[in-house]
């Protein structure tokens, strides 16, 4: 089904009848990841899973957006189902937009119980590797922004940029690679303790985009919070043990044996 919110066509899937949960996926990827999470839900509730504006078939934004940027995008599609109260579950960059969204004032919707998956938001500690890596991509910028250079190989920069970039980075258009720039230098660390709803963290203990030390900090700060740990699962832990996924958001969400 599609909406438009904030000027852009959104995407979305809607299944279940009840209380509202709705779905947040991660950077790079779309709502078509939850359908199994969905089924699962949808026995006993209404569950929203939409794309984010740059993924699937949801419009890019015209110009750059912050996670606080994203996470109005969301008040306003989740405010357009006129719910009352409604159960938040967000996959890795979808964890970033709900922990701004928990320490947002005057919702128009209360925040009933909250599910962070593999969850972004804690700024990592950056390796040698990874700051020489920054060097050389800084250095390297400056030379080829030199004026001979550039007017010589025009098309250099944003080569250099593709090459020295994440695949996400690679692969996103402008607009969305200045969004990826904006939304994952911003540590979200502080917001953690302010977080008053009961919360749920499912990390895989393979993780290697969010380590499972985030999921342990994030235990630490959120007050009313606890830590599942998906044995043998990596970043998309609700894709690779599904079964076990399955069993313990029926429990989180008091949903018996169904």
């Amino acid at each position: 089904m599609n909406c438009v919110v904030k000027g852009l066509k959104t995407h979305y899937f809607i299944q279940g009848q009840g209380d509202y949960v709705f779905l947040l996926h991660g950077w790079g990827a779309d709502a078509t990841l939850f359908k199994q999470v969905m089924d699962v839900i949808a026995s006993r509730y209404t569950v929203v899973a939409f794309d984010f504006p740059g993924f699937g078939q949801t419009a890019e934004p015209e110009q750059a957006w912050s996670v606080s940027d994203y996470t109005d995008f969301t008040i306003e599609f989740i405010r357009s189902f006129a719910c009352k109260k409604v159960i938040l579950l967000g996959h890795s960059f979808g964890g970033r937009v709900i922990i701004k969204m928990a320490n947002e004032k005057n919702l128009p919707f209360t925040l009933d119980k909250l599910i962070l998956v593999n969850s972004a938001g804690i700024l990592p500690r950056r390796s040698l590797a990874y700051k020489i890596r920054v060097g050389v991509y800084k250095t390297g910028k400056a030379v080829l922004s030199m004026p001979g250079i550039k007017n010589m190989f025009p098309h250099a920069i944003a080569a250099f940029k593709k090459k020295m970039g994440s695949a996400d980075y690679a692969q996103a258009s402008d607009v969305m690679r200045q969004c990826l720039v904006k939304t994952v230098n911003e540590d979200l660390t502080p917001l953690l303790k302010t977080i008053s709803v009961p919360a749920l963290l499912i990390w895989g203990e393979n993780d290697t985009a969010t380590p499972l030390a985030d999921g342990r900090m994030m235990e630490e700060q959120i007050p009313n919070s606890g830590l599942v740990i998906l044995k043998g699962a990596g970043h998309y832990s609700f894709l690779d043990q599904p079964a076990i996924f399955a069993r313990v958001i029926r429990s989180f969400l008091n949903m018996g044996d169904n």
